[in-house]
């Protein structure tokens, strides 16, 4: 049963993987919590509570964003994707089929939020957004190769215990060029 309205309370109204969900939630609950506790969405992991980790990682209007630092409230309005939205019934989106392809997890904790940061990765890189370690940032040079040094920078968000970074790395490079294919096909 929701609390009634206060002070500290307030309805929002979601917008997870294309569907609306109407909530009561105390104003300081993470979008994270409302994921996990409320929605049962329980892709989406709490890994060390502080976005330093990434295990939390979501798409909120296309970017990459740490759930346990987002308010549920200030997430209203705004197109959240979690690991859970990003395949089309039962096929699976092309990174998450990289990641199982190529072994990019170990123990797998990690691999919602490094799914979800590698989809928006692949979409930024396309957009030609730069990192810390792309050579030629001038806009008329044109986009960049996703090499596996632009991926590593992209990606270092999102921590793995297990250290399974080279099959990570190697699953958004596969992915990448399959997004690639696809849009030089259309």
């Amino acid at each position: 049963m929701a609390p009634a309205p206060s002070p500290t309370y307030s309805a929002v109204t979601l917008k997870i993987n294309g569907e609306k969900h109407t909530l009561s939630v105390d104003h300081r609950t993470t979008l994270l919590d409302a994921l996990r506790e409320r929605l049962d969405l329980t892709g989406t992991k709490k890994g060390c509570d502080q976005g330093q980790c990434g295990a939390c990682t979501v798409l909120l209007d296309g970017r990459r964003a740490v759930s346990c630092l987002q308010l549920a409230v200030a997430a209203e309005d705004r197109e959240i994707t979690t690991v859970e939205g990003l395949a089309e019934g039962e096929h699976l989106h092309p990174v998450q089929q990289a990641f199982l392809d190529l072994d990019g997890y170990q123990c797998g904790y990690c691999t919602p939020g490094q799914i979800c940061s590698a989809v928006a990765v692949i979409e930024e890189h396309a957009a030609g957004w730069p990192s810390a370690v792309t050579d030629d940032v001038r806009p008329e040079a044109g986009p960049q190769p996703l090499t596996a040094d632009e991926i590593r920078e992209r990606m270092s968000g999102n921590l793995c215990r297990c250290g399974a970074y080279v099959s990570i790395v190697q699953a958004v490079a596969r992915a990448a060029e399959s997004a690639e294919g696809k849009e030089a096909v259309a």
